[in-house]
């Protein structure tokens, strides 16, 4: 009874209405987003999580996936332990490097005020500006903190590089102050338009993420499925480095059943969810733990099965087409093994998603299935290298968006 008591407060708890910062306005359509996480020290690179910001201005660059006539941001401080101030923001659209391009700069408010403060665990939207963008669009956000923020909500696993300054340069259109580089995203979890489709998300662990995709070039597998929609849908990268489907992690993401209502439901229009997720859950579980891999638990096929469960019920009480992505060759053995060929069986036959994206037989090798195909592997043969991303997008079937 207590299991059951347990699982309907989780399903219900996916399904809770969205936060009001992303539910206001139906017009609104998320054209970017990043999953959020806790502050922690450096993983893989060093960022500038931990430590925070003072008498900073912090540059992000973005790039979107849907037209609209005007553009908000929304920023995050789900992680933080103290209210976030933010004395100042701008949006424009990315020139080389940290520069932004003249005529686009636009100063942000915040109900109508230059500043913010965002109350610890919180988050928020900043009021629309008027800029028109177009799918592949690059956008410059900039965000100016005058105190100490304490540790940061972030995204560690950006594929793309950020820029720091020391003071005000939110209205600066040149690069020149800004001579620290990153590779993570800070407090900033999306980027709306208004007009645009519905959205498609790409929900996920490294391999949604981009690890081994191009710093700077967008060749992630969530990018190249853009591309391949050009507009028609806009495609959300919701993806974290190291995530697991059932466990939380110190530093890679709290597990996919609690993240999903947060990260994929509430955002603005979202029409369709690809998930892919599963794989750290076996392959951790076969490793010394870590830090940030604590606690280790054996999964079996059918604990994984009933993950993906809890997401198909919360996807549909939303009225989200979910459609499951077949986890891909790992280099795995034995037991292990037998649980991801167990669990694909399942996605491809078992009839619950919605439909299915094969990524498995997309990237696999002819000649071993069980193997990445070389000219797909990206050299740690978990994750695909960008052509191996593209390989994966063209295995999704637009209908089923």
């Amino acid at each position: 009874m207590l299991k059951i008591a347990a699982a309907a407060a989780l399903v219900a708890a996916l399904t809770a209405a969205p936060a009001p910062a992303e539910a206001a306005g139906g017009r609104w359509t998320a054209a970017w987003a990043a999953g959020v996480q806790r502050p922690s020290p450096d993983v893989w690179y060093p960022t500038w999580a931990e430590k925070g910001f003072t008498n900073h201005s912090v540059r992000q660059t973005v790039r979107v996936t849907a037209a609209g006539s005007a553009v908000r941001i929304r920023l995050s401080n789900a992680y933080g332990v103290t209210p976030l101030r933010l004395t100042g923001a701008s949006v424009g659209k990315a020139g080389a490097g940290a520069a932004v391009q003249p005529g686009t700069l636009r100063p942000l408010t915040f109900a109508r005020a230059a500043s913010l403060d965002i109350p610890a665990g919180g988050q928020a939207a900043s009021d629309p500006v008027r800029l028109a963008v177009e799918p592949g669009d690059r956008l410059t956000v900039t965000l100016y903190v005058e105190g100490a923020t304490g540790p940061a909500t972030y995204h560690n696993l950006a594929q793309a590089t950020s820029y720091r300054a020391s003071g005000d340069h939110t209205r600066d259109l040149g690069a020149a102050a800004f001579a620290e580089t990153n590779t993570s995203w800070f407090y900033l979890s999306g980027v709306d338009v208004q007009g645009g489709a519905p959205a498609v998300a790409a929900f996920g662990d490294s391999i949604t993420d981009g690890y081994a995709a191009t710093l700077d070039a967008d060749d992630r597998y969530p990018d190249a499925l853009a591309r391949r929609l050009n507009g028609r849908r806009p495609v959300l990268n919701l993806g974290i480095a190291g995530n697991r489907l059932l466990n939380d992690s110190a530093c890679l993401g709290e597990r996919g059943v609690t993240r999903f209502r947060r990260d994929v439901l509430d955002q603005p229009r979202i029409r369709s969810v690809i998930v892919l997720e599963g794989i750290n859950d076996i392959v951790l579980a076969a490793q010394d733990p870590t830090p940030c891999t604590t606690p280790v638990v054996e999964v079996s096929a059918g604990d994984l099965i009933g993950g993906y469960r809890k997401l198909i019920r919360a996807a549909h009480a939303r009225g989200v087409r979910i459609i499951g992505g077949t986890l891909l060759p790992a280099r795995l053995t034995g037991d292990a093994e037998a649980v991801r060929d167990a669990v694909n069986a399942w996605i491809r036959t078992g009839g619950e998603f919605d439909a299915v994206a094969d990524f498995e037989r997309a990237v696999a090798d002819p000649a071993d299935p069980d193997r990445i195909r070389p000219a797909f592997d990206s050299g740690d043969h978990l994750h695909p290298n960008p052509a191996g991303y593209q390989a994966m997008a063209d295995a999704v079937d637009p209908r089923a968006l």
